[in-house]
Parts: structure tokens; sequence; C-alpha cells
């Protein structure tokens, strides 16, 4: 059920990512935030639903497996989005975006980020697989299980490295690129997923966990936003 689940999620923002470059081409604005909205909101859904599958045996090869394909599928599907804050704020700061277009793209991400949580929160209220079974009963199930500074430094690192990666990779043909880019996510969430989530992407860290950030705002806030911020930084100020 839940793999059918992420697999009509994909199909979904699919079908409306080619609606939108159908019918929103003359709009750039509109389309620029509707499909970055589309395809943030397939990313953080799907995460939603594989954070359910961690305890899924065999523990953690079915998790990382999953991790590995639905990374893959991403990469696949959503080509010309980044999903991710931080990495819009790159063509911002070389001048590739506009800062219009880069706030825009920022917003949209977070309006994904919560529209996908308020979905897979009715999803699973409906009760269709095992694994939903109490998930609305969790609260803020902290992914932080180190200290501040210790889950700040490793999401600073991972952000770093992936980010790194990516540049890279820009050499790569697009099709090992993705594969590449899915090992390392996968391995990165093998090495800290058990110490902060290895999420390194501020707008999925507030879709998965938005309970904790409204009970501990600044220390989440500083590990989950501001780390990965910093990361991205760095690698510009290297580059």
């Amino acid at each position: 059920s839940s793999l059918l689940l992420m697999s009509g999620v994909v199909v979904t923002v699919g079908l409306c990512r080619r609606l939108a470059r159908r019918r929103l081409r003359s709009r750039p604005l509109l389309f620029a935030f509707l499909v970055e909205m589309f395809s943030t909101f397939q990313i953080c859904a799907c995460t939603n639903e594989l954070s359910l599958l961690g305890n899924v045996e065999p523990k953690p090869h079915t998790a990382l497996t999953l991790t590995y394909g639905f990374t893959v599928l991403h990469g696949l599907t959503l080509t010309g989005s980044t999903c991710n804050p931080c990495g819009t704020l790159q063509p911002m700061c070389g001048g590739g975006t506009s800062l219009r277009m880069g706030g825009l793209k920022i917003a949209a991400q977070f309006v994904a980020a919560v529209l996908a949580r308020v979905f897979m929160h009715f999803i699973w209220s409906l009760e269709m697989a095992e694994p939903h079974f109490g998930a609305l009963s969790q609260g803020c199930s902290s992914p932080m299980q180190t200290t501040e500074m210790q889950a700040f430094c490793i999401e600073l690192l991972f952000s770093v490295v992936f980010q790194l990666a990516v540049l890279r990779a820009e050499s790569v043909s697009p099709k090992y690129r993705v594969h590449l880019i899915a090992l390392l996510i996968t391995m990165l969430v093998y090495a800290g997923g058990n110490l902060t989530g290895a999420i390194f992407n501020p707008a999925l860290a507030f879709s998965l966990h938005a309970d904790c950030f409204y009970d501990k705002f600044l220390s989440y806030s500083l590990v989950y936003w501001i780390a990965p911020s910093l990361g991205k930084f760095l690698i510009l100020y290297v580059f």
C-alpha cells in the first residue's frame, strides 16, 4: 500500500507538471512557482511515507533500498527542479536567477512542504496500511538523537558533501549522475540517519518534523535550516 501510494504521488505530480508546461508557458512566474511546488510536494510526500518504513524488516536494508530507489525516481522525473532552498541559493548568488524568481521558488518549496504534510496526515488518518496505524499520535518524533552542536555539525558536513558532489557531478552523463547522487544520499542517510535524520534540506525538514519546529524552533532552525544554508555558502565561497 505504501509503494502504491508513493507511486500514485509520482504519477500525479508528473501529470500536473506536464499540464503546467502546456498551459502556463506564457506566464513564467506562475509556471516556475507551480512546477517547483509540485516537484517539492512529490519529494516531501514520498519521504514522509518512507519515514514510516524505517522499522520494516529487514532493517535497515529495506529503508535504504527504498531511499535509493525513490531518489533515482525523483531524479529522473523532476528534472529542472531543485526542491531544496539551499539549491536555489546557488543561482541566486551567482546571478543566474533573479532575487524575485529565487524567492518565488523558495516560497513554493515551503508551501509544498506544508501541503505534503497536510496531505500525508490525511492519508495516515485513513489507516490504509499497517505503518499508518498510530502515525498521527507520535507528535514530535524528534530525529535529533545527539547534542545540538553535534547535530549542527553533522547537517553542515552532509550539506557540504552533498552540494560539492552535485557540483562535481555536473560533467557526468545524466543517466549516471542520477545514480551517483542517489547512492550518495543513501550513504549519508545510512551514516547519519540515526543521529539527525540526514535531511540537509530545510523545506523537507519542515515537512517531516513541523511539530518539532513548533516545540523547539530555535534549535531545530539552527540544525535544519541554518546549517544546510551555511554549507551551501561555504561551497559557493570555495568555488
